[in-house]
């Protein structure tokens, strides 16, 4: 058995130490199979036969391939409007007391894990639909993914990715491909320019200035354990605005992890004081 055709358990153990130190994320024996699937590939473009001689090329400073490491290991799963009560929110009692509270200055909001970007955009056009400029909106989109942001900042989909989207939205926002790109769709111009994507590891030292108004980081916490979700949580506070709001994943919950949040409904959290 050549050795690229199994990952023994040190070698296992290396990933999920270095996948920790450098993204925050538990890898438990349950993904073993999938990091041995997504590395498998690296060491195929690479001409590598054992994952041992790969992760001495990660830890042994190429930077380029620990990129490509993180981008492998790291999930994308995504969809527009993915839990459509959070933009229902968004756009109604959110952002009325959003408005109540600061009624001059732009909204910020903050997409962290917007993965291939159906996120952020979902956030642009029910905020564009619900104010009378879209000039009044700043949206950050991050992923620790540089290939999802750029795909994301590109803006082109799968015309399959849309289906659910209502079609009177559709029209307003999308552009649909033609000849060749006929089962492509491309997000409008002036919806794109509304969002900015950067490559953005949670745990590094974020450069962006709050306040802010709203964070989306959803379907994110769950990879971590207790005290990692506490000190990202407890940034996120930092970042926002007194009374700001945090939507988080449907299978996930701030409770006994931080009291600087408080629920208000189904995953939906405003910052205490």
């Amino acid at each position: 058995m050549a050795a690229s055709d199994r990952l023994s358990e040190r070698d296992f153990r290396r990933v999920a130490r270095l996948t920790q130190e450098r993204t925050g994320i538990m890898l438990n024996e349950s993904k073993k199979e999938l990091v041995f699937s997504r590395l498998s590939r690296r060491l195929r473009v690479l001409g590598l036969d054992a994952f041992d001689t790969y992760l001495d090329r990660v830890e042994g400073g190429d930077e380029g391939e620990l990129e490509e490491f993180i981008n492998a290991l790291t999930t994308n799963l995504t969809a527009f409007f993915r839990e459509p009560h959070h933009f229902e929110m968004l756009g109604g009692p959110v952002l009325q007391e959003i408005r109540r509270l600061n009624p001059n200055g732009p909204l910020k909001v903050w997409s962290a894990g917007c993965s291939t970007g159906e996120e952020p955009y979902s956030i642009a056009m029910t905020l564009a639909e619900a104010l009378p400029s879209p000039d009044d909106v700043r949206i950050l989109a991050t992923d620790i993914d540089s290939r999802v942001v750029e795909h994301a900042d590109a803006g082109v989909y799968d015309a399959k990715r849309v289906t659910g989207i209502p079609r009177a939205r559709q029209k307003r926002w999308l552009l649909r491909g033609k000849g060749a790109n006929e089962d492509r769709v491309k997000i409008r111009d002036e919806l794109r320019a509304m969002v900015h994507f950067r490559q953005l590891n949670l745990f590094d030292p974020w450069p962006m200035k709050g306040p802010l108004d709203v964070i989306f980081c959803r379907n994110t916490l769950i990879y971590f354990d207790k005290p990692t979700q506490k000190q990202l949580v407890e940034r996120f506070a930092t970042l926002l605005r007194p009374e700001g709001y945090l939507f988080i994943g449907h299978s996930e919950s701030l409770f006994r992890v931080t009291e600087d949040f408080r629920l208000l409904e189904q995953t939906l959290y405003r910052r205490a004081g």
